[in-house]
């Protein structure tokens, strides 16, 4: 038995291996493995590897625990509810919505914010809603949800992210969240927004929250999902593109160039992902038999 294991262990070890060769060359594989203390890549589609590096070792998330309180807040049922922000709510820090004490959102509003500018606010606001008043309920509910849906080496201490106690994760694990919350199309519309625009129902004062991640404004085909950053979980993101009938998926933490490498791996590794060039085509010559142009035709097709 014994044999057996180690001998699927090796297997196992040996096929990441390959599918890191065969889809990055060396300069570039070695590149992101300097760059990235963890990492997986999955094409969605086909339901393979693309590359990985340590992706089972323990690491902090940073913002991309806002999937799991986002994901918990949309099956909730409870989106169209009116959230009161009280003072526990808002005494979080750096990124901030600056919510005020008294002020009324729609928990939907709420979501949106954490989402998409990573409002630690407003991952608070959410975390104690939905813990009816005490965060750490609302705690219990991610790590039971974590469990739940295959997260293995996960422990979550709060719903914004931050490095307190032990709060960890993988890229294995986060490959597996991120997974889970895209088939949700909700979370998919919440994923890609650049902005939000909302205001307080009570004193219409107007907000608007912003996108941290460049790939939405930089890459055609970035369809989210999640950046994060703490001064102990470092630069961290995870990724998705979409093209045609390509879906890859990119888990980075503790990356110091993240936006460069995801950016080799989504047209470098992939490059069928990218537009294609168009190239010019000149007038084909006229044909000498109905049976030379039918063959012309079908190479050009297959050119093409």
């Amino acid at each position: 038995m014994t044999h057996k294991l180690l001998s699927l262990i090796c297997g196992a070890c040996i096929i990441t291996s390959s599918l890191s060769a065969a889809y990055l060359d060396k300069e570039t594989a070695d590149r992101i493995r300097r760059n990235t203390d963890s990492i997986i890549a999955k094409d969605l589609t086909t339901k393979q590897l693309i590359f990985a590096k340590d992706e089972q070792k323990i690491n902090q998330p940073a913002s991309l625990t806002k999937i799991m309180t986002a994901m918990l807040a949309i099956e909730s049922g409870r989106m169209n509810d009116v959230v009161t922000i009280t003072r526990e709510m808002i005494q979080v820090e750096p990124t901030k919505a600056n919510l005020r004490v008294g002020e009324k959102f729609y928990l939907r509003d709420l979501v949106k914010a954490a989402m998409v500018m990573s409002a630690n606010d407003a991952a608070m606001s959410i975390g104690v809603f939905l813990g009816d008043g005490d965060v750490d309920k609302f705690v219990v509910q991610m790590n039971k949800k974590a469990k739940a849906i295959g997260m293995k080496n996960t422990n979550f201490t709060n719903p914004c992210g931050f490095d307190i106690g032990s709060h960890y994760s993988t890229a294995l694990d986060l490959l597996t969240m991120s997974e889970y919350a895209i088939r949700n199309n909700n979370f998919n519309e919440m994923a890609k927004l650049k902005r939000h625009d909302f205001r307080a129902l009570n004193t219409k004062r107007s907000y608007a929250a912003y996108t941290h991640n460049k790939l939405l404004n930089n890459y055609k085909y970035a369809v989210g999902i999640k950046t994060g950053y703490t001064q102990k979980a470092g630069p961290c993101l995870i990724a998705r593109a979409k093209n045609g009938n390509k879906d890859i998926l990119v888990v980075m933490l503790n990356s110091e160039h993240r936006w460069n490498d995801i950016k080799t791996i989504f047209e470098d590794v992939l490059p069928d992902i990218t537009e294609p060039k168009v190239i010019p085509q000149r007038a084909a010559a006229p044909s000498k038999s109905k049976k030379k142009t039918a063959a012309g035709k079908k190479k050009a097709q297959k050119i093409a």
